[in-house]
């Protein structure tokens, strides 16, 4: 049996393949420490304080909680001795300069999943690099153009392992925290997404706020068997972005949070720098889609820093069969009468 190969050893290997990526090692190591400290700080619970307590909104009105906090302070503490030129956080209203000559930049959401902190469910940390520079809007800096501009994306999930999950632009790797010894370890490598899993990711309570084709293409699934896909499909919601992400990365299946007609929601509810464009990188790498059901998420060019997208990904047969309800004209009636057609239209059976 072989050592395991720790995140220090794995950059260090990166560093010697490619020398120029030393500042990218470097950036990496200090999002992987931040993460560690954040992990240990939620491991403790209520014995590490109210964490789940409200402090506060952000900049875009969404309620900010003590662990909120904690996480952005310890990303901004942690990355400011890194090459790091501009970090952009979820929960700040502007970008923070660190050291315009730097030549790496970070957007990052310190704390995923905000609303299971004081239940004891999976919550976690996203982040992307770029490099530094203005392919965009000048007022964006570092954080305009698209995803493609990536030179890095992960996640941590914090659950009962935390596990970090990042790509180079080469493939999905996962590390997983070895609490005895601090530190990561490499626990699988070249991660694929699996197809044909029955299994599908929404929140249901909103969906008589929904468009017809999220409409439709969760109707098909809701029939099951007796329906168009001829096999039943079973709903998971965790109410944490990452944990839907690890786990199509683990198991196969779709993640869909669409625009729908409350008001705020009308251009999607998650945000496009800190967790469309790494969550749609990493989807890509392990053989999967990610869309905002008319576009390549990878392909939308940031306009504001907090701007929100519709979010779809996972395998990408199902990513697909949702962009091509979306080709589909609105119907005039909540029951479309060409309902059953629609499946001959879209492929039928374990499709």
């Amino acid at each position: 049996m072989t050592d395991p190969i720790s995140f220090d050893d794995y950059l260090s290997a990166v560093r010697k393949a490619e020398p120029a990526s030393a500042s990218l090692c470097d950036t990496l190591f200090a999002i992987a420490q931040a993460v560690t400290e954040i992990g240990q700080r939620i491991a403790l619970g209520t014995l590490a304080g109210r964490m789940g307590d409200i402090t506060g909104t952000n900049s875009d009105g969404d309620v900010q909680k003590a662990l909120d906090l904690f996480g952005h302070n310890k990303v901004m503490a942690t990355l400011a001795g890194a090459p790091v030129a501009e970090i952009a956080s979820e929960e700040s209203e502007e970008i923070t300069v660190i050291d315009a000559k730097a030549p790496l930049s970070v957007a990052i959401d310190p704390v995923d999943g905000s609303s299971n902190i004081d239940t004891n469910l999976s919550i976690g940390t996203i982040f992307s690099v770029r490099p530094t520079g203005c392919p965009g809007l000048p007022e964006l800096r570092s954080f305009g153009g698209n995803g493609l501009d990536q030179k890095a994306a992960g996640f941590a999930v914090y659950g009962p392992q935390t596990s970090l999950v990042l790509t180079l632009g080469a493939g999905v790797d996962v590390f997983t925290l070895d609490r005895r010894l601090g530190h990561f370890v490499l626990t699988r490598s070249g991660v694929r997404i699996p197809q044909g899993n029955p299994e599908f990711a929404i929140n249901a309570s909103n969906q008589r706020h929904w468009g017809h084709p999220v409409r439709a293409y969760i109707d098909d699934c809701r029939e099951g068997a007796d329906g168009v896909r001829g096999r039943d499909f079973n709903m998971r919601w965790p109410a944490c972005l990452v944990a839907d992400a690890f786990r199509i990365l683990v198991r196969g299946g779709i993640y869909l949070y669409p625009a729908d007609r409350r008001p705020g929601y009308g251009s999607g509810r998650l945000r496009l720098i800190y967790e469309g464009a790494p969550i749609a990188l990493l989807m890509e790498q392990a053989g999967g889609r990610a869309s905002t059901g008319r576009e390549r998420i990878l392909e939308v060019e940031a306009e504001t820093l907090h701007q929100r997208v519709p979010l779809i990904f996972g395998a990408a047969d199902e990513v697909e069969r949702v962009e091509r309800l979306h080709c589909f004209p609105e119907p005039r009636t909540e029951a479309p009468p060409l309902f059953g057609q629609r499946g001959l239209m879209l492929g039928t059976g374990n499709a």
